[in-house]
């Protein structure tokens, strides 16, 4: 059974720099038609193939990726999945939490 992932990225913070689309192996993300606030064209999750692999919150350079993969655990999360990456504190030092 293959793992399933799911990203949400915060839309109104994203730059669509594109490099997660890059980092992306199965090639879940692409860039939005709409433009955010900001008037930057973002980041979304367009197939339903996500493996939750992390690396495109690995390389978001504006820390605004969270990734989440399907609970193996009985107590579930936000739409039956976990909670596996997310990045903060870009400001200054990096902090990555991965939980297992």
């Amino acid at each position: 059974m293959a793992i399933k992932g799911a990203v949400q990225i915060e839309i109104e913070t994203c730059k669509g720099c594109e490099l997660c689309i890059e980092a992306c192996p199965q090639d879940s993300l692409a860039l939005s038609k709409e433009i955010n606030k900001a008037g930057y064209h973002y980041a979304v999750q367009i197939h339903d193939n996500c493996t939750g692999c992390i690396n495109c919150a690995l390389v978001c350079p504006d820390a605004v990726i969270t990734v989440y993969r399907e609970s193996k655990k009985k107590k579930k999360g936000k739409n039956g999945r976990e909670e596996v990456a997310r990045i903060s504190n870009v400001r200054g030092d990096v902090s990555v939490s991965i939980n297992e």
